[in-house]
């Protein structure tokens, strides 16, 4: 059974970046999709960005440009590069793997492996 375990949030100010990872075990990444989505306090959970198996990438539209997702299957690892951070992107962020992209943006993750999440906080 796949699992997976989030580490790199932290406190940064404005304008600062941090980099996320999640760690799969269990099983192989190099046939999933992996994402992450945050859920910030009195909010509902968002999809944030994910990459396919083949490397194809979403994102969602406020963090295209800032933020990256990538995966090294060698290590069994994905990660989410965030740069130029906003007060807003202050949430929980947590990483989920799924079978396809589909299952990760139009299912929200629904049969997908989470994280417990890890909490990013940017200050102004």
């Amino acid at each position: 059974q796949l699992q997976v375990q989030e580490s790199g949030g932290g406190l940064v100010q404005t304008g600062g970046s941090l980099r996320l990872s999640c760690l799969a075990s269990g099983r192989t990444i190099s046939t999933y999709a992996m994402g992450w989505f945050r859920q910030a306090p009195g909010k509902e959970r968002e999809f944030v960005a994910a990459i396919s198996w083949s490397g194809d990438t979403t994102y969602l539209d406020s963090v295209k440009g800032r933020f990256t997702v990538s995966s090294v299957n060698a290590k069994n690892t994905w990660y989410l590069y965030m740069n130029n951070l906003k007060p807003e992107d202050t949430a929980v962020y947590f990483c989920v793997a799924g079978p396809n992209l589909a299952s990760l943006v139009k299912e929200r993750g629904h049969d997908g492996a989470w994280g417990q999440g890890t909490q990013v906080t940017v200050t102004s």
